[in-house]
Parts: C-alpha cells; sequence; structure tokens
C-alpha cells in the first residue's frame, strides 16, 4: 500500500485528500498540519517546526513514497526541490517554476514571451515613481503586490484618490512587506479559471469553473481568498477548453521547458474572458482554493495515478481526465471579521445533519473537547452535487443553512449566473 502525505491544512486540502482516497490502489493518506475535517479522512500529522525541512523530516518519518503539495508558499519556497534531493517524490512544480506565481512580474515577463494575451501593465518600484504613474493612469485600473498575498494582494481602484490610497498601503503601511506593485488595465468581462495537470511537456487541463473573490452579494467588498465556485461552466465543452489550453498553458510549460525550468504539477490559468478573447489575469502554481473544492468531487479519473504520472516528464501523454456529467457548486463559510479579521473558537454546529449529494470540505476548523471551532477566516466549504446547476445550489445553500456558528458570512449568489445561464440556452 502506499503512503501520500498531502502538505496543507485548507479546504483545499480536505478536497485533494477525499479525491486521493477515491484511488483504486487505496493510500494510506496523511496530511500536515490537516484541520479537524481532514482527520476524519486522514491521519494528521504535526510538523516539528516551520519551512521546506520539516516537511521532508515528516515525509521521511513516515515513510512516504508521494508527497502532495497544496499551497502556494511552501512550492515558492522550495519544498519539492528539497524533498526529490531527498529521494522523497514529490507533486508540484520546483521553485523556479513556482514564480509564476511568486512573482507577478516575473509572470507577466514569461507570458510576454510567451505571446499569452493578458492585461498592459507597468511595474512600480518606488513610491514616488508609483504617484507619478497613477497620476498618468485611466481608471478603473488595479494595482497587485508582486509576492504572495493569500488572494488579497489585488486592489481595484475607481479613481485615482483611491489609487493614491492603494500606493500607500503597499509602499508606506507596507501591507504586503517590501513589494513591487504591477499597475494593469482593467479587464471587463467575466472571469474564468481553468487548472491544468502539467508534466514539463504535456497539458491535460481539468473542468472549468467560475469563482467568486468578493466578500458581499454582486461582487461588492474587498477581495478575498475567495468565498464560493461552480463546475463546470456553461458554454466551455473539451474542445473549447482544449483551445483555452493551446493559448494560455501549452505556451507557458514550452517556453518553460526550453528554459530549462520545467512544469510539473498544476498551472491555474485565471482568466478574464474579454471581447477581445480571453485574457490571463494572473497564474497559480498548485490547485486553486475554492475551485478545487468544486472541480475534484467531480472527478472520476485516479487523482492518485494523474499525480504521479506528472512527476515524469512526457507521462501524462495519453492521460485523460473524465469528469461525471453533475455540476458542483461551492459556498464559502466565513468567520466574522473576514477578510480583514477573523475569529476563531467559536463552536460550530449542524455539521451531523449534512443531507446526501452534499459534500462538506473543512478550511479554518480546530478540535476543542468534544466540539469543532472556528480557526481561520474561510472555515467551511458547503458543496452541493447535482444534474443542473440549480438543483446543485439548492443542496448547497439548504445545507449551509444547517450550520451555524457566531458571526457566519456568506454570499447567496454563488452560481445565480450558471443557472441563468443554462436558463437563456
Amino acid at each position: 500500500m502506499s503512503r501520500v502525505l498531502v502538505v496543507g491544512g485548507g479546504g483545499r486540502e480536505h478536497a485533494i485528500v477525499r479525491a486521493l482516497a477515491r484511488s483504486p490502489s487505496r493510500p494510506e493518506l496523511l496530511c500536515a498540519p490537516g484541520n479537524a475535517g481532514i482527520a476524519r479522512d486522514a491521519d494528521c500529522v504535526q510538523l516539528a517546526g516551520e519551512g521546506t525541512a520539516a516537511v521532508v523530516d515528516a515525509a521521511r518519518a513516515h515513510s512516504c513514497d508521494l508527497v502532495v503539495v497544496g499551497p502556494e508558499a511552501p512550492l515558492v519556497d522550495g519544498v519539492v526541490d528539497a524533498l526529490e534531493a531527498s529521494g522523497i517524490p514529490a507533486f508540484g512544480p520546483s521553485a523556479d517554476a513556482a514564480r509564476l506565481e511568486g512573482s507577478k512580474v516575473h509572470a507577466k515577463a514569461i507570458m510576454a514571451e510567451a505571446g499569452v494575451p493578458t492585461a498592459a501593465h507597468s511595474v512600480l518600484r518606488r513610491r514616488e515613481q508609483a504617484l507619478e504613474q497613477v497620476a498618468r493612469a485611466s481608471y478603473p485600473a488595479v494595482l497587485k503586490a508582486d509576492g504572495l498575498a493569500a488572494g488579497k494582494g489585488v486592489i481595484i481602484c475607481a479613481s485615482e484618490d483611491e489609487a493614491r490610497d492603494a500606493i500607500a498601503t503597499f509602499f508606506v503601511e507596507r501591507r504586503f512587506g517590501k513589494t513591487q506593485v504591477v499597475l494593469e488595465e482593467h479587464l471587463e468581462g467575466t472571469e474564468l479559471s481553468l487548472l491544468a495537470l502539467c508534466d514539463g511537456e504535456n497539458v491535460l487541463p481539468l473542468a472549468p469553473a467560475q469563482d467568486y473573490k468578493r466578500i458581499f452579494d454582486g461582487d461588492l467588498g474587498p477581495n478575498t481568498g475567495g468565498m464560493g465556485s461552480y463546475s463546470p461552466v456553461a458554454g466551455f465543452d473539451p474542445e473549447r477548453v482544449e483551445r483555452l489550453a493551446d493559448a494560455v498553458h501549452r505556451p507557458v510549460v514550452e517556453l518553460m521547458r526550453l528554459r530549462g525550468t520545467p512544469f510539473h504539477g498544476v498551472l491555474y490559468a485565471g482568466l478574464m474572458l474579454t471581447d477581445a478573447g480571453p485574457k490571463v489575469l494572473e497564474y497559480n502554481c498548485r490547485f486553486g482554493d475554492p475551485e478545487t473544492q468544486a472541480v475534484l468531487p467531480r472527478l472520476e479519473s485516479d487523482l492518485l495515478e494523474l499525480c504521479r504520472r506528472a512527476r515524469e516528464p512526457g507521462g501524462l501523454s495519453g492521460a485523460q481526465a473524465l469528469f461525471a456529467p453533475d455540476w458542483a457548486v461551492t459556498v464559502v463559510l466565513a468567520s466574522a471579521g473576514y477578510p480583514e479579521s477573523s475569529s476563531t473558537g467559536d463552536p460550530i454546529t449542524g455539521l451531523d445533519a449534512i443531507p446526501d449529494g452534499v459534500e462538506v470540505t473543512h478550511a479554518g476548523t480546530a478540535q476543542a473537547d468534544d466540539d469543532i471551532v472556528t480557526a481561520g477566516g474561510r472555515v467551511l466549504n458547503v458543496t452541493g452535487l447535482g444534474p443542473t446547476p440549480g438543483e446543485a445550489r439548492e443542496r448547497a445553500y439548504a445545507a449551509a443553512e444547517l450550520i451555524e456558528f457566531d458571526g457566519m458570512q456568506m454570499r447567496t449568489d454563488i452560481a445565480e449566473r450558471a443557472v441563468a445561464a443554462l436558463a437563456a440556452s
């Protein structure tokens, strides 16, 4: 029996654990550090320290024959390099390849060289230069921290005054550390998330999804790590998905191969579908969150086999990623104060009343005596499955209403556009 360690402790990792558990090879699953929900599906391992060395030590101590890395930070820090150097197979990109997410400035340079369509931009390196640039910019405009920011480093500015405030956030307050800033044109259209498994040469796209970044209904309020998602997306059949991968995934994978930094793992393209065609908003180097919670429950192929094949150069040749026809709608339940802060230690009730046709994955939870309590900003993901987006949505929200904790926040409009698109077709 194989032993697989999943690194991370959020809703994405819970969905990964659930998908790996469906493998015909029946792997023994561990998760570091995991959470209160993951502990019911895998053995949770507490890391003895921080950083890549702690992950390597845990994988070696538990004789793991594969490590699947969930979050972006350890990938950017080189955990896959450290694991492979220690003889432990790992699924995910090297540190060099993960710079696609670790630096938006680097990603823009890669897109330009690969000919991938994206928004026009300039790089702001100092506060004085930034103030000069925003005085000449067109509005609305988008400002992005160059480095990792847990999905919160993007500020959409409607005016120069708002841009000047954002400049203070980046360069004076340094909310995201010492960083360069990308000033980008604001693209209009519909967002789409397309994740693909990559083996350094081949690209195997997964089912498309749409997610919701703003905290409030109607896409209002500040950006979050994601308040919900759904999959599939109307109008994106396998042929159209392949065309998207031809435009935004394969040129980058080929360029990185030629550069000697081949991309293995998940390449996530966040897209804006504009009137001029699809344009890349960002690349991520791992499974998206909360898109994974809507995509992986529909996956019928063996995720463990696909992860193993993606590690080998050319290993995905001839591989398929098959998905059930059901729709999946994921609603995120967030704690009081999110995204600016989070309330922890609040008891959660209703988890034992979830009906069939709904999958609940834990994001920020912990065990406190006999209670499961909140332990982060995004607490739970409630995913309804059904033959139509309407039925999946109804199941997700009916189940979400059974769950309670103090200050619970959720959007009430997740997948409304999917229901409307199906009705209009």
